[in-house]
């Protein structure tokens, strides 16, 4: 009888491991799944809107940093020089423009009194001169907002929340308009990319249920859905060669190696514990309608 019994639950056992695993046989088989897949996110280039030294860093090598952090500064001496000669220039502008005025309307009331006392030549000038000091008015304006402007670029925030990396500058750097100088992770639009099988993707619809397996996190599967499939990919042998005619590597045609489709997923509420990493390695299972 115990022999029977245990017959019986060696049976059951081995019948419960084969349906799971014929089950999960049938879940890689009819849907589409890939080990190349890899997190990304957002990583933005941030670079001084102004040239200059740097004069004082705010932040270390990968320091996590809120939205509007000050990173960095470069030297404002030169840019304050510039709005106080804006300044200085707008204010003989305006003391111009007050004698201009006041000849103008001189000029003009001496006309609507008496036409033949102001020739029609010299009113004409006086008012071409009184709009004419207006308009370096707006000028001289315009001039001191840029410098204004010019001289908040001195010091850079951060736009996003996020990670700090790549800082290979120091104080003393001369920091170039528009060039980078460091880099900011975004944490806020992490999203991954399966790279599918060419012959696998027309399975693939957008709003599917996808499962992303993160290397780093084996036992910690994630949720989430096809945001989109893309629509091309780079010829990988089209570069130009002699006489910039392309250079096409000879096709074996007894091997053809599927192309990879990026199919870009947008993850669900992170379970406790993950942090997400730039360039993390995946595995993507997409549930397909069938």
């Amino acid at each position: 009888m115990k022999k029977l019994i245990k017959l019986l639950l060696t049976f059951a056992i081995l019948g419960t491991a084969l349906y799971f695993g014929y089950n999960k046989y049938r879940e890689y088989i009819e849907n589409p799944w890939t080990r190349d897949g890899q997190v990304r996110t957002q990583v933005i280039q941030v670079a001084p809107r102004v040239t200059g030294m740097v004069t004082r860093i705010h932040v270390t090598d990968n320091q996590k940093v809120k939205k509007g952090d000050l990173l960095f500064e470069i030297d404002p001496s030169q840019y304050k020089l510039k709005v106080k000669q804006a300044q200085a220039r707008l204010q003989r502008t305006l003391e111009a423009a007050k004698g201009t005025k006041i000849e103008y309307e001189r000029v003009k009331k001496i006309y609507q009194q008496d036409h033949g006392a102001v020739s029609q030549k010299d009113l004409v000038r006086n008012e071409t001169a009184y709009y004419k000091s207006l308009a370096d008015i707006d000028g001289a304006t315009e001039s001191l907002n840029t410098a204004k402007l010019n001289l908040s670029y001195t010091k850079v925030y951060a736009e996003v929340d996020g990670y700090v990396s790549n800082i290979t500058f120091q104080v003393g750097t001369q920091a170039t308009a528009n060039k980078p100088l460091l880099a900011l992770v975004d944490t806020s639009s992490y999203w991954v990319f399966g790279f599918f099988r060419e012959d696998a993707i027309h399975h693939v619809a957008i709003g599917n249920d996808a499962v992303v397996t993160l290397m780093a996190y084996p036992d910690k599967p994630l949720k989430g859905k096809v945001e989109s499939i893309g629509w091309g990919i780079a010829l990988a042998d089209g570069n130009p060669g002699n006489n910039l005619l392309p250079s096409i590597k000879p096709v074996f045609q007894w091997i053809r190696l599927a192309q990879r489709i990026p199919v870009r997923i947008k993850l669900d509420t992170l379970p406790e514990g993950i942090k997400l990493r730039f360039g993390l390695t995946a595995s993507v299972m997409v549930k397909t309608a069938q």
